[in-house]
Order: structure tokens, then sequence, then C-alpha cells
């Protein structure tokens, strides 16, 4: 379905934060023959609707909400509404069309597109991708699960997209270059069960893409992908790293050397694997990666890494401190516990909880000497988890702030205090930023 289909049709868009506000006014200019707005929210902390927002589609909020939808030739959700919410069910009961505004922009930009998704390492990947694309004299613009919906992006003649679970669900177009990073349970209750999240994620690639281009060394994505064609970045055939011409690790394609992995600024192997999948989504789209590596290696040392992934924060007592907020599973973390492998560790989790099975994390840590200090919410449970474990000291701390402070007495000289929650921020803090600046601010004040 295209935005140009919803001409002369009754639609209602759910949702009427950013992505809400930006499909109004793309519907709007297509002639649809309603157009109304409908918020859900317990919390009514959207901005003011008013303006051209209002003249364009009146906003219905509280249980009238459903009837509205429910009337609607096309729904047009928001990312944040879950495949689990009640009135969702019974739409898909009734047979409703409903769609997103991802949805309606691939369809018409697919071909032009790039889009990156992974439980981990989308962000990474799809901020390299774009960065090398353009060292390579190929302008894109850069969008999608970074805070820009898709229908306020400006034309372009490339894009790179990072897109999350919930914006790949509704899809009916896949990109011309299709990427996945990483495959584990995640966002489980919003999708309805670790089956529904993989289909879902890998909706993705189920439309016709060019090229899939895929992390050749994830087993579960290699599983749920079986025989499915594939680049499969990673392996000796596609992008890879393997000792080079002075005997260090160098990044490959195929058996040509490109330069060396220390020219990569971010750590561990997992950053390793997200430079393979860029390197091979520039193959994909006829990049002569080979003729061009110098260039590329300037541009892959030059590249920043996002904030709150293993950002590291200087301090005088020698220690590092690591904001790794953004790690909000077990997964997540334990590549982060992996990137600092041979270093006396500290890691700090615990955050709101989802219920997550932290079972996967004891056993990543069972041959481990680390130390590990729980915070609320889940922190106690996370804890308790890794409990028996021979080599890992377990600690409590009241809130984040205390922690870092017991990480100070814990932690030896020259190691390591990783935050890497496992966990989501919400309820303690305002958001992942929030948590972010208050470990700084732990990190600067016990310093003194």
């Amino acid at each position: 379905m295209r935005l140009s289909d919803l001409r002369g049709r009754h639609v209602a868009v759910w949702g009427a934060g950013r992505e809400g506000r930006a499909a109004v006014t793309a519907i709007a200019a297509h002639g649809p023959a309603g157009l109304v707005v409908v918020d859900d929210s317990a919390n009514f902390l959207t901005l003011p609707w008013d303006g051209p927002l209002a003249a364009a589609a009146p906003l219905v909020t509280g249980e009238e909400g459903f009837e509205r939808l429910a009337a609607a030739d096309v729904v047009v959700r928001s990312p944040g509404v879950p495949n689990t919410h009640p009135w969702m069910v019974e739409l898909r009961r009734r047979s409703v069309p409903v769609t997103q505004g991802s949805a309606l922009w691939m369809a018409d930009h697919a071909d032009r597109t790039v889009g990156v998704t992974g439980s981990k390492g989308k962000s990474t990947t799809s901020s390299l991708i774009s960065h090398l694309l353009t060292a390579m004299d190929r302008p894109n613009v850069f969008g999608g699960n970074i805070g820009v919906p898709l229908l306020d992006l400006p034309e372009a003649e490339l894009y790179v997209l990072e897109l999350s679970s919930y914006q790949c669900s509704d899809l009916t177009d896949s990109p011309r270059v299709a990427v996945v990073t990483a495959l584990f349970p995640e966002h489980l209750d919003a999708h309805g069960g670790e089956r529904e999240y993989y289909r879902d994620k890998l909706n993705l690639i189920a439309h016709g893409p060019h090229a899939v281009v895929v992390n050749g060394a994830d087993p579960r994505l290699a599983a749920e992908l079986g025989d499915r064609a594939a680049v499969r970045a990673g392996s000796p055939d596609t992008t890879h790293v393997a000792t080079g011409p002075d005997g260090a690790q160098w990044f490959h394609l195929r058996d040509k050397p490109l330069f060396p992995r220390a020219v990569l600024p971010l750590v561990g192997r997992h950053n390793e694997g997200n430079l393979c999948v860029a390197l091979a989504v520039l193959d994909a789209l006829g990049v002569d990666v080979v003729a061009r590596k110098d260039s590329l290696a300037v541009a892959v040392a030059e590249f920043q890494g996002l904030a709150h992934r293993l950002t590291e924060i200087a301090d005088p007592s020698g220690l590092t401190f690591v904001d790794d907020t953004l790690a909000t599973s077990p997964y997540a973390a334990m590549h982060a516990i992996d990137a600092y492998e041979g270093r006396p560790l500290t890691v700090i989790v615990g955050g709101a909880d989802r219920g997550l099975d932290y079972s996967p994390l004891r056993a990543h840590l069972a041959d481990r000497e680390i130390t590990v200090i729980g915070v609320p919410d889940s922190g106690p449970r996370i804890v308790e988890a890794l409990s028996g474990l021979p080599s890992v000291r377990t600690e409590l701390a009241d809130d984040l702030v205390a922690a870092v402070g017991l990480s100070r007495k814990l932690t030896p000289a020259g190691g390591v205090v990783l935050l890497s929650p496992a966990a989501p921020s919400y309820g303690r803090f305002r958001n992942f930023e929030h948590r972010s600046e208050v470990f700084a601010q732990a990190v600067a004040d016990t310093a003194r």
C-alpha cells in the first residue's frame, strides 16, 4: 500500500507522537475522504494537537478511539503500538487493514534504500554504512529508528535506515539491500513471543530485496535463515577478519587484505562484525572496496562511535568507566563484557524488570572472573541468577550512584567499570539519556 492509495479513503492514524504527526501531514496531502487521529495513551503526554494538524485531523482519545479505528478503511499505527495491544487483536479479527508510516514510505522508496535491523548492532552498523558511503562519494540520507520518522525524510537518491522490529513488522516491500546484524529474544511482550519477534524482525527480508546481507557469525540468525541466499559477512567468501600481511589481524574482502583491525576505533569482536557487515553492503552496492581500501581505512579511523554504546569516560584513578546504557538485554551485555576480556571487570546491571531470562548471562559468565553489582529493579533478580558461580562476585546497591561508589572499592587498579544494565531505563529514569547522565555525574562526583 502506498500513500497515493489512501486518496478518497477514510484513514485513522493511531498515535499522536512524532510518527503520528508525520503520518497525518503526509496522508492529508493525498486527499483522504476522512482523516482522524487516535491517542489511547493512559498518560496523555503528547504535544498540543492544534494548528494545521488539528485542521487536518481531529484528535480522539479514550475508548471512543477504538470505534474510530474500527470504522476506518485503513489504520496507520505508530511503531509504539504493540502487536499485542487488545485493540490490535480486535482490529485484525475484524479484518481492518493496519499499516504503518514506515510501510507506506518504503512502498515508494524501497529501490533506493538500505534497511538495517537486528537485535544488536543495527545502530552502529547503519551509521557505519552511511558514513562509509558518504566517504565513497555516495551521498545518502540517514534515518529511521533514530528519531526522524520516515515520512519526514527529504527526497534523496539513497537512504540508509535503522529499522526496529516494530517498524519492520508491517512492511510489504523490502529495501533494495536488507541487512540483519543479530537475532536474539527481545521485546517479546510487544510482539507476543519469541517466534513472533523473529517473524516481525525478518519481515524486512521477506518481500524481494535485491540483496540480503547478514552477520554470518550469529548462530540464531543462521538457523532462522536456513539455506536462504544471503551474503554472510564474516565468512571467507566475503568480508571477514583474518591474519594480514604483517601478521596482525586485518579486514579482508575474500582473499584481498583491506586494512588492519587496529584502524577501527571501536572495541569488541561484535564491532568487527558490524564493520564486516557494513563493508559487505558497500560491496553489494557496487563500491569497489579493494580499489578504494585506503580511503575506506581513513573513513573507518574517523568514525565516531555512538553515544551510550561502550562510551569510555576518562577518570584520574586509572579505572576505565564505560557507558553502555543502551545494552538493555542480557545478550547485549554479554557482547559488552566480551569487549573487555582480559581486564579486571566490574559490571553494573539492573533496570526496569521485563521478566527477561538471565540464564544466558549466567552461562556466559560461568568461567569468567568478574564482579557484578545489581541495582533496582531487576538487579537483585540478575544477581540471584548468577548465584553459585565460583568466580563471579555479586553485590547489591541501592541505586546507580551507590553502585558507582561501590565499584571504585571493588575494581582493581587498571580495571574497567562497565554500565551494561541488561535492562531498560524506564521507571527509575526519564529515559536512557537520563541514566547515562546520572552515571557520568556519579563517576565525576566519586572521583573527588
